[in-house]
């Protein structure tokens, strides 16, 4: 893909997140040089594309109408770009699945290794990102489709509700809330909650403000960086993180896991499939019957 259609492409993705730094993880590559091409980009048409603030990034009126105009330009190349990959792969192209969650552990994990095991040679391509950018990959086809949580997003195609998974806190080994089976809500609001912007750590903030009647009487403080990272800052004594059960696999030394319950017991964020009907990709079929085969409890109430 040559540096014109590439930076098309990237003002694209860029235009469907809150932020450069969102849009740089979708796309896999650094903040600073998504930043540089955006940048070139509007050297080289003269205009200025995006309004950048404080509060995130969002489209000027001429760039909204410049990027209206190249959505077509830049779908139809993809298709192009596509076909003759998948005619080189033998007719076989990738399934490519959006994700918002961890792969250390549970049910996305295991299933994506239940399709392995029927289809040995089954190709995916994972893409991780935040929910509604996400969503928007997939309403313009850029994948196949994305497993998020439930509700809370624009989606007018197909949806397959799925799994839930348990909140969990990653808190000190030394902490006192170590010392419990399970962490009330209301205990955290003592507490720095260590949160990112990404994947499903706005979900989690939401349901916290939610129980706390507005997040301003939650201590968050925000890190922009990975798994891994969050999880150092709290084996330091940094703040404790809110996280889904099936990131709780990744372990890291002097950290612990405590289920998080509510007023009404164990607190959850349900999961769901999302994707267009009018998807060709041959390997999303046998991907969504697994999902069917695995939860048919959850998938009883879907169409389709």
């Amino acid at each position: 893909m040559n540096s014109e259609l590439r930076d098309l492409k990237w003002a694209l993705v860029a235009s469907r997140h809150r932020s450069l730094r969102q849009a740089a993880e979708t796309l896999n590559t650094r903040q600073s040089t998504l930043s540089r091409r955006l940048h070139d980009l509007e050297c080289e048409l003269g205009v200025d594309l995006f309004e950048r603030t404080t509060g995130g990034t969002k489209l000027t009126p001429v760039g909204r109408e410049f990027l209206d105009l190249a959505r077509p330009i830049v779908d139809e190349a993809d298709r192009l770009f596509l076909t003759f990959k998948t005619r080189r792969n033998g007719g076989r192209r990738p399934l490519r699945i959006g994700i918002c969650s961890s792969l250390s552990a549970g049910n996305l994990r295991e299933t994506l290794a239940e399709l392995r095991r029927q289809i040995a040679d089954a190709d995916i391509l994972l893409v991780d990102g935040a929910k509604v950018g996400l969503l928007g990959e997939v309403a313009a086809g850029a994948i196949d489709v994305a497993i998020l949580t439930s509700g809370g997003g624009k989606w007018n195609d197909r949806v397959l509700p799925l799994w839930g998974e348990r909140v969990v806190v990653a808190v000190p080994e030394n902490h006192p809330l170590n010392n419990r089976p399970a962490i009330q809500w209301r205990e955290l609001c003592d507490n720095r909650i260590l949160l990112t912007r990404s994947g499903v750590d706005s979900e989690l903030e939401q349901l916290l403000s939610v129980k706390a009647g507005g997040s301003g009487s939650l201590r968050i403080s925000y890190q922009d960086v990975s798994l891994d990272r969050l999880l150092s800052l709290v084996g330091a004594g940094y703040g404790v993180a809110p996280l889904l059960e099936g990131a709780a696999g990744f372990g890291c030394p002097g950290v612990a896991h405590r289920e998080l319950h509510g007023d009404c017991g164990q607190m959850r964020l349900q999961f769901a499939a999302y994707w267009k009907e009018t998807n060709s990709n041959p390997m999303l079929q046998p991907f969504l019957d697994l999902l069917r085969a695995r939860y048919p409890d959850l998938s009883a109430s879907a169409t389709g």
